[in-house]
């Protein structure tokens, strides 16, 4: 069936059209050979025919005797192709054709009793017709260059050679879907272009998660699954068949001077030519403690694969500066000065700048296959405070919320989350099971009240992110939501607490607990929901997740894909029909959020969750046992049954045991009687991929 999309995101009315898209055809990892034969008739010359595509849709031809009728025929023809294929087919988007700002849905029927279900396959390719579009856009308008602006069709590079932003974050999304033709010419661009030898400052957590962690999924894919976009340049023996690595070692080399630091904790930006860490410019020089702490799988993955123990060490070595800071129920501040250390400023949050700590504390224990237990306990514990001081509740409805303490735990919480925090509830399911289906983990004996708490937790959670989507006009996700609480606000000891039912209708009463002001209703086609339902959908085995997918997946296409063929866009207001649009294009639209749809829409025995781990990009790496001269090195300091440091300490030559109390609210250790304050934050909005790439 016909695809639809709208001619409505760039802010203009427009006549109604019907621009339809098809489905791919069969590849390797598409189960089905049903093929969508309807697809692409009507605008062929937007999609022209790839390798990747392997189907062509030739113009049917009719006999001599049609011809006398040959518009009647054309009609019943179309009838009769609606009425055999509806319920096998992918369903038609909502019609992405506004006329004075409404929208009539033309696949409202999936969701009525008894309607008959397309198939998961079929939805999968529409996702993948969605990323050869944004991706064609790219390569025609803006190829080689670090960002894409689809309304003025251009580029812009981050430096003056380019980095391969956008080319290098989506390889492995590229090879998923066994785009060889696509990923042929990306791998030609990085051997014979790409070059990190460049006189300039770059982030070095982005620069990590995205550039590193491309390159390394990128080798993990081509070298494990050979048949997966196949390339005779990626074989055992072929010159090029270390290119990724290659190239990985060469930027990791440069980016290691960040370590350089007196501390250890890494700088906010390196600069590749010179190997010299480059202090933040703002706030005094500090690091995001969210960046200094998500460099480990990547870091830890090339050590794995070259034997270089530095890369290892350098990244472990943060982790124990961090922990040795003791803080307050596992929970940071989400500032970190290099120079010592210490924290700045008390702001403790899990959306931009600390939330993907806490996502690579369980992913470092699930990389080594389960071998590093010190973050499965530093996991726990920071859970265990979220859950005490980060947990409330909105005041009719009862979503679950995890909001935020700017002004350290003893002070007053804000009701406000970030979309970066909805990692969250994916990731405690995540860690619930190890990757396992619930059904598994139940079997092998490994499921207990903790578990089952915290994927309570998680479903919660996972029905608060979705109802960020459900509450606006366009169905897409602002950056921020704030919520109305109770004062005092509830907390997690108050409860339980169930959720209200998401009841549609502009007025229904649950929409009233979120609160979205204009000047964070922007959306950046950001991945951390869909992550979370392709996680709880793992996991849980519930078909919701994969509906609720679907209806956001169609949200995306309806009001960010663009004209003509420059792809997909971002949007400035999510709050209105039609939206406003932002001449942007992020990686992570490439890299992440489409991957996760395809992944969400994919079988189960594609990348099982317990064989891999995947990056705060979405970028994927093996789970591996240690190997030899790798290891965590370092053990947490003696706490008591209440999580606080003990310590020994030698006094007046003597060695006596001596509990310290070590209390770090204000981000400075305290040394004897002398105690040194920091700055406190206040709320900051970062856009982009600050602190935290999920």
């Amino acid at each position: 069936m016909s695809f639809s999309a709208s001619n409505d995101v760039n802010g203009h009315h427009r006549h109604q059209t019907n621009a339809s898209w098809g489905s791919a055809g069969q590849n390797a990892y598409t189960k089905s050979n049903i093929g969508a034969k309807l697809d692409g008739y009507f605008d062929k010359k937007e999609l022209p025919m790839y390798k990747d595509k392997p189907y062509s849709y030739a113009s049917s031809r009719r006999k001599p005797w049609y011809r006398k009728w040959r518009f009647t025929f054309a009609v019943i023809l179309l009838l009769v192709g609606l009425l055999s294929w509806i319920g096998l087919f992918s369903s038609p988007t909502e019609a992405m054709v506004k006329a004075k700002g409404t929208s009539k849905s033309t696949w409202s029927w999936m969701n009525k009793p008894g309607a008959a279900k397309v198939g998961w396959d079929d939805r999968r390719e529409q996702v993948k017709e969605a990323f050869m579009r944004s991706w064609d856009g790219y390569e025609k308008y803006a190829w080689g260059y670090d960002q894409y602006h689809p309304l003025s069709k251009k580029g812009s590079q981050m430096t003056p050679g380019g980095l391969g932003w956008i080319i290098v974050d989506a390889l492995d999304t590229l090879m998923i879907m066994n785009l060889t033709s696509r990923l042929s010419h990306a791998r030609e661009w990085i051997s014979t272009t790409l070059s990190y030898d460049q006189d300039q400052e770059v982030n070095t957590f982005e620069t990590t998660i995205r550039m590193l962690g491309g390159l390394l999924s990128a080798h993990y894919l081509s070298t494990t699954f050979p048949d997966m976009a196949p390339l005779a340049d990626d074989d055992e023996g072929a010159p090029g068949e270390d290119l990724y690595l290659e190239k990985a070692t060469d930027l990791a080399d440069r980016l290691l001077g960040a370590f350089e630091s007196d501390s250890g904790i890494p700088y906010a930006s390196v600069n590749l030519k010179t190997l010299k860490g480059v202090p933040s410019h703002a706030d005094n020089g500090a690091s995001s403690t969210a960046e200094a702490t998500s460099l480990q799988l990547e870091f830890k993955y090339l050590a794995m694969l070259t034997g270089e123990k530095d890369y290892w060490s350098k990244v472990e070595k943060v982790m124990q500066i961090v922990d040795d800071n003791a803080m307050e129920d596992g929970l940071l501040p989400i500032f970190i000065y290099t120079h010592d250390g210490t924290f700045k400023g008390a702001n403790i949050r899990l959306g931009s700048r600390g939330d993907s700590y806490y996502e690579y504390l369980i992913k470092q224990y699930l990389q080594t296959f389960n071998e590093e237990t010190i973050y499965l306990e530093m996991w726990n514990q920071a859970l265990a405070g979220v859950r005490k001081h980060l947990i409330t509740y909105s005041k009719k409805s009862h979503f679950t919320i995890i909001a935020e303490r700017q002004n350290g735990l003893e002070n007053s919480l804000q009701p406000k989350m970030d979309h970066l925090v909805c990692f969250m509830p994916g990731t405690i399911a995540l860690a619930a099971t190890g990757g396992k289906t619930v059904a598994e983990a139940k079997k092998a004996g490994k499921w207990g009240k903790t578990e089952q708490a915290d994927l309570d937790l998680a479903i919660e959670l996972s029905k608060t992110c979705w109802g960020m989507y459900k509450r606006t006009a366009t169905g897409l996700a602002p950056e921020i939501t704030f919520f109305e609480v109770d004062d005092p606000p509830k907390s997690e000891a108050d409860g339980p607490f169930r959720s209200a039912e998401l009841a549609p209708g502009a007025s229904a009463e649950w929409k009233d607990d979120f609160v979205i002001k204009s000047q964070d209703a922007h959306n950046l086609q950001r991945p951390e929901t869909v992550e979370t339902l392709f996680y709880m959908w793992r996991i849980t085995g519930d078909d919701m997740y994969r509906e609720w997918g679907w209806e956001m997946f169609n949200s995306f296409v309806n009001y960010t894909r663009l004209e003509g063929d420059a792809g997909f866009t971002s949007l400035s207001t999510v709050l209105e029909v039609p939206p406003g649009t932002r001449d942007n294009m992020e990686s992570f639209w490439l890299a992440e959020t489409l991957k996760y749809f395809y992944l969400l829409f994919s079988p189960t025995d594609f990348l099982p969750l317990d064989t891999i781990v995947l990056n705060t990009e979405a970028h994927i790496f093996p789970r591996s046992k240690l190997i030899r001269g790798l290891q965590t090195g370092w053990e947490r300091k003696p706490r008591d049954k209440d999580g606080k440091v003990t310590r020994e300490r030698k006094r007046h030559g003597e060695r006596e045991k001596e509990k310290v109390t070590e209390s770090k609210a204000s981000g400075a250790e305290k040394k004897g009687d002398v105690g040194e304050k920091r700055d406190a934050e206040g709320t900051g909005k970062e856009e982009g991929k600050e602190g935290g790439g999920s």
